[in-house]
């Protein structure tokens, strides 16, 4: 009998939905505003229609692999148990790169804003606090971050409410560039070629990334197979209506907006909509967005890691450890805390460049296993199925791998060589040792509260 401690089953649909808005972070839409509205040629709105589309196929099948493996390990597990072991553990060292590089974009963004409020205090500084803060908030345990998440996520939605109301207002008062609230303008391509508008979609689908983190969590979740489809669906839609919302009004409103510098034209739109009161607000918001996204990708990292230590990809007595008292994974919170100091050292950029390919990447494999599981396994061929398991996975497989290969030339020969370097893992690791696949975990069961 295995005595050993279990990640407690605690999680309900709307904490799921925070949790994954929370590490998704809603404000995420303004850190990226310039970079995305430059990739884009302007059309913001019509690149993340785009965006939405691809992200909605994809979280189809993330919805039906998790009521197939209602278990920890994400797309690492749904390709291993779908296709093949080995691509499954190339797939989850890809995905290796979006999970445990969140944190630092997190921790970078929260010492960047903290440094603009307080310039004597340096950014390294506010990286050491948020990390040891991060670290302690995992520890408690789960609840305690959705909690957290919770209020975040709130005063996140809040915020773009009011940004859209002030717009809003302009509008009717004839402040702005348009006299109406209903134009298709935003959506229409215009002069702008549609190679550029889905450049800007490829790097705009790093603003959904949380939809699929909270797979991680479904060993921690009540009635997983019904709850985490469900959370699914919602935060992709959830933040589809704020993000297209937030880009037809200012696009409608204030069409020849410019900016100089992409890392603060956020900043400038703001307070072009707002003023100064508007300012100062959106910066209070923003630097405790960046907290709760830090709090919320510190959760999903340590529970792939567990996932992948249960498997003993990982060292198994490390990387599967759970605290006895606070039934969380300590020793891999520890771990992600100390890798994320490199945030003292890289810049923003690097760190959404690891993220970017390996969620895509991700992505493009969980869509090829519902086919491989579904269709291909379970031959479920009929009519309708041939439309849920063969061609709706199809198309975000399709969509996914082309916004894949749009990204800059520099992301993927970065993806590849780590790539590589999995790929001499394995190969080392399955020379030394028996097959890194032990034990199948698909049917765990954690017993419902």
């Amino acid at each position: 009998m295995n005595n050993q401690p279990a990640l407690s089953k605690s999680l309900k649909v709307y904490q799921i939905v925070f949790l994954g808005l929370a590490w998704m972070t809603p404000m995420i839409f303004f850190t990226v505003y310039g970079v995305a509205y430059d990739a884009a040629g302007g059309q913001m709105a019509l690149a993340y229609l785009i965006a939405f589309l691809a992200i909605f196929f994809t979280a189809y099948s993330y919805s039906r692999m998790v009521k197939a493996y209602p278990i920890a390990g994400s797309a690492y597990t749904y390709t291993k148990k779908a296709i093949h072991p080995r691509l499954g553990f190339l797939v989850g060292w890809a995905l290796l790169l979006d999970y445990i590089f969140s944190p630092i974009i997190a921790i970078l963004t929260f010492g960047i804003f903290m440094h603009t409020e307080f310039p004597s205090i340096p950014v390294y500084v506010w990286v050491i606090v948020m990390n040891i803060i991060l670290a302690l908030v995992n520890i408690v345990g789960i609840k305690s971050v959705a909690r957290i998440s919770g209020i975040s996520v709130v005063v996140q939605i809040l915020f773009i409410s009011l940004f859209c109301l002030f717009i809003i207002k302009d509008i009717a008062t004839g402040q702005a560039s348009s006299s109406t609230l209903f134009s298709l303008h935003p959506f229409l391509a215009s002069d702008v070629p549609f190679t550029t508008i889905f450049s800007g979609a490829a790097l705009i689908c790093f603003c959904f990334l949380g939809f699929d983190a909270v797979t991680t969590m479904a060993e921690e979740t009540i009635q997983p197979k019904k709850t985490i489809p469900k959370a699914i669906f919602l935060i992709v839609c959830i933040a589809a209506v704020m993000y297209i919302a937030i880009s037809y009004f200012t696009q409608i409103a204030y069409p020849g907006f410019t900016f100089t510098n992409p890392d603060n034209a956020a900043y400038t739109l703001v307070k072009l909509v707002g003023g100064n009161l508007l300012s100062s607000l959106f910066i209070t918001v923003l630097i405790i967005a960046t907290f709760t996204q830090g709090v919320s990708s510190v959760t999903s990292v340590t529970r792939f890691l567990y996932a992948l230590g249960r498997e003993s990809v990982l060292p198994q007595k490390v990387f599967s450890y759970i605290h006895p008292t606070f039934k969380t994974p300590v020793v891999n919170i520890l771990l992600v805390t100390a890798f994320s100091f490199l945030g003292m050292f890289i810049d923003l950029n690097t760190a959404v460049t690891f993220v970017s390919f390996g969620a895509l990447t991700a992505f493009t494999f969980v869509n090829v296993s519902v086919i491989a599981h579904f269709y291909i396994k379970l031959k479920k061929r009929s009519f309708t199925e041939t439309i849920l398991y063969l061609i709706f996975p199809l198309i975000g497989a399709a969509f996914i791998g082309w916004l894949l290969t749009l990204l800059n030339k520099d992301t993927l020969l970065i993806g590849v060589a780590w790539l590589t370097v999995g790929f001499l893992y394995l190969f080392v690791k399955s020379r030394l040792s028996a097959p890194f696949v032990k034990r199948d975990h698909s049917k765990v069961t954690v017993p419902e509260k």
